[in-house]
């Protein structure tokens, strides 16, 4: 197994989040980073992922050429759908057994999954679409698109490479200005992940990987740049501490430029993230150094992220039911937070613990 890398550790860090994110009311939530500020760690996840993907395509050890690529990135593409059905199948086994065993039929409602048991056919073949997600299940099929159409990035990228922030930019745009996204199917809806403007987070991590381009740029110019990303943070605190949004009613044409809407990734998020980006990027040593531990162990964490991503899903919903049993205390959020803490660790090292079974 690789060592411990800081893109291994803030996808650790990201999942962690993720997992205590998606517990509705959880008291530990309003310590996460998205209360500070105008994204969350869904922009770092996806951004991570981009970053990856230019570790893949320009790989210096064996580069992959052609159809080995092509098919590598359409394989990923396959695992992570599959993860997605069998996570959302045992998400509603799991909601299904919390109402029969509670006596509920409320409960039948939590994450959208109502429609699943109201209107089993039609949604279920939703479900096989990707048209169709539960509420803190959605971000595996934004997931999917990007890459499936990463085969299209990194071919763009090896023959004309300054071409792909520049369509990434312009489909961007087209998506906030006519307000495009895919629908949902049976219920009439939207993603709640636009995978259109998405892929702007996701090329920005690709690009900024390079090293060429923005990338150079950026390492050049770090220290002023830090600096701005510094100040941007700063003042993404105060807006989250008076409890700034901006309203669309008095906001000009195309409103979607000046807003906070996660849907879209619009400008305001995107440039909150990247301020985080260049404020905290490079961190990494000094938090192995001071805390090596808790490095290693998100490292670990981000070296098998769907794994633990799929279990951090299913745990929150698992937590959930828990919180809907014993109640809200700050006894049980603790022990909700450490055992779902340990979970997610047992599973990155069991994943592991596999590989190194399986090469044996």
């Amino acid at each position: 197994m690789r060592a411990a890398n800081e893109i291994d550790f803030w996808r650790g860090f990201a999942l962690t989040s993720i997992f205590i994110n998606h517990i509705p009311g959880f008291y530990f939530e309003r310590f996460t980073h998205r209360n500070f500020g105008q994204s969350d760690s869904a922009e770092l996840f996806v951004f991570l992922a981009g970053w990856a993907l230019r570790l893949v395509v320009d790989s210096r050890n064996a580069p992959l050429r052609g159809t080995a690529l092509v098919l590598r990135l359409s394989t990923r593409a396959l695992t992570i759908y599959a993860a997605q059905i069998l996570i959302t199948m045992l998400a509603l086994a799991i909601i299904a057994g919390a109402s029969m065993a509670f006596d509920d039929s409320l409960l039948l409602q939590w994450n959208n999954a109502q429609d699943a048991f109201l209107d089993p056919v039609p949604t279920h073949i939703g479900i096989i679409l990707l048209t169709h997600q539960l509420g803190a299940f959605n971000i595996l099929p934004l997931y999917v698109v990007l890459m499936l159409g990463a085969p299209v990035i990194a071919v763009l990228h090896r023959r004309k490479p300054s071409a792909v922030l520049v369509l990434s930019l312009a489909l961007y745009v087209a998506a906030l200005v006519f307000q495009i996204n895919f629908r949902t199917w049976p219920e009439d809806g939207y993603w709640y992940f636009n995978p259109l403007t998405w892929q702007l987070v996701f090329v920005l991590g690709f690009v900024l990987a390079r090293d060429d381009g923005p990338g150079v740029f950026v390492r050049r110019y770090f220290r002023p740049l830090r600096a701005i990303g510094f100040a941007l943070v700063v003042v993404g605190v105060v807006l989250a501490a008076i409890d700034f949004e901006p309203d669309p009613t008095r906001m000009p044409d195309p409103k979607l430029f000046f807003v906070f809407d996660k849907t879209f990734a619009t400008p305001a998020r995107v440039l909150h993230f990247l301020a985080l980006a260049i404020a905290f990027g490079g961190s990494f040593a000094l938090v192995l150094r001071v805390a090596a531990p808790l490095a290693r162990f998100l490292s670990m964490l981000g070296r098998n992220s769907l794994n633990v991503f799929c279990a951090g899903s299913l745990l929150s919903l698992c937590a959930s039911v828990a919180r809907y049993a014993l109640g809200d205390s700050i006894v049980v959020d603790l022990s909700v937070l450490i055992c779902g803490v340990a979970c997610l660790g047992a599973t990155a090292w069991l994943s592991e613990w596999r590989e190194r079974f399986a090469m044996r």
